[in-house]
């Protein structure tokens, strides 16, 4: 690990720590590029587990009894997530908690959590159902249904292996435009989002968020990982998943394009997400750990990814903000908001990307 990726680490822990004291009890969103200033949520909403995660990362890093408290603290509270119909508890009580280094009540809310959504899962439609507690149409299926939510239910207990592939497959199948997959005519090669028409019994794509999304096509990428990574996940099909991956890997430009893509790549001049390249980064640290022809690309796709993103979009000292804050990141490119800004999950992958990198955790784990 170079001394400029060390420092880069250091400033972004010690940004968890300034974001700790100004935040208080509430959850970090984003926070505007000028100042640094967050905008928050009193309940941690979808992205609540990427701060709780982010403070596991600190404990970790620092290795000091004070960090571990705030942070098993902080992980009390995304309890009330445990029983709220949403396919995004795989982000919030995956990521919330897998780095949290063997915490007894961590694990135990991670395995409740885990244990209710396998019970949620739909068996006719094989899938855990995006749900309704951040409100809209309950019968959906997203890209961002999948991260987080396969190791979730994988660790739920008998059965937990086979409703994480099943969800993740039946996901493969409608966003990655397999014939049969959903009513569009197989016009689109990538469909981040699709409800269920009851009265018709199919599938039909969404326009919210549309097919350039380019964080949509980071989220799957990361699930097809740690579904690989997983034997009793993979065991089904590991060609289909090795597949997946190197279908988004190909088409979406991220071994020969961009560092950074733009939010939609519909609008290759509109803004980019850091957020999206911090998430892919992951994704090729994770692909890089599986034995094969391509490791050792994936392994050094993801460090470069991670060193520009730290000397291009990392604020340093001095300038009137904080240091180690991740700019660029694009929260909703459609209604213009946070297009530019810092973002709790950006910083979170960021920060998990150099922690493996550094040895602070093991990528295959978290």
């Amino acid at each position: 690990m170079s001394a400029e990726t060390a420092r880069a680490l250091a400033a972004v822990m010690e940004r968890v720590a300034v974001t700790a004291a100004e935040v208080g009890r509430r959850f970090p969103l984003y926070a505007d590029p000028a100042d640094g200033r967050w905008t928050t949520t009193g309940r941690g909403s979808w992205t609540g587990g990427f701060w709780v995660g982010l403070l596991w990362l600190r404990a970790r890093y620092t290795g000091a009894e004070s960090d571990t408290r705030a942070a098993a603290a902080c992980t009390a509270r995304l309890a009330p997530w445990a029983g709220a119909d949403t396919a995004t508890r795989g982000l919030i009580f995956w990521y919330g908690t897998a780095a949290s280094d063997g915490d007894a009540e961590a694990a135990a809310l991670r395995a409740r959590a885990a244990r209710a959504c396998l019970a949620a899962c739909d068996q006719e439609l094989g899938i855990l159902p995006w749900g309704d507690a951040l409100g809209g149409p309950r019968l959906l299926a997203r890209v961002d249904a999948v991260p987080g939510t396969v190791p979730l239910l994988a660790g739920a207990g008998p059965g937990g292996a086979d409703a994480a592939a099943g969800h993740l497959h039946r996901h493969l199948d409608l966003c990655l435009g397999r014939p049969g997959g959903a009513d569009d005519g197989g016009s689109a090669w990538f469909r981040p989002a699709l409800r269920f028409e009851t009265a018709i019994a199919r599938w039909r794509p969404c326009d919210d968020p549309p097919p350039g999304w380019s964080r949509g096509r980071a989220w799957l990428l990361l699930a097809v990982a740690d579904a690989l990574l997983r034997p009793a996940v993979a065991a089904g099909d590991p060609a289909r998943l090795t597949e997946a991956a190197a279908l988004l890997l190909t088409r979406g430009g991220v071994l020969t394009g961009r560092m950074v893509p733009p939010a939609d790549t519909a609008l290759p001049y509109g803004p980019r997400d850091t957020s999206a390249a911090a998430i892919t980064a992951v994704a090729l640290l994770k692909l890089a750990r599986i034995p094969g022809p391509s490791a050792q690309r994936y392994a050094l796709r993801g460090a470069e990814i991670l060193d520009h993103l730290i000397r291009s979009h990392l604020t340093g000292e001095g300038g009137g903000r904080p240091a180690g804050m991740l700019l660029d990141g694009c929260y909703d490119a459609a209604a213009r908001s946070a297009v530019r800004h810092e973002l709790v999950w950006g910083d979170f992958f960021l920060a998990l990307g150099l922690a493996a990198l550094h040895g602070v955790v093991d990528i295959t784990l978290v």
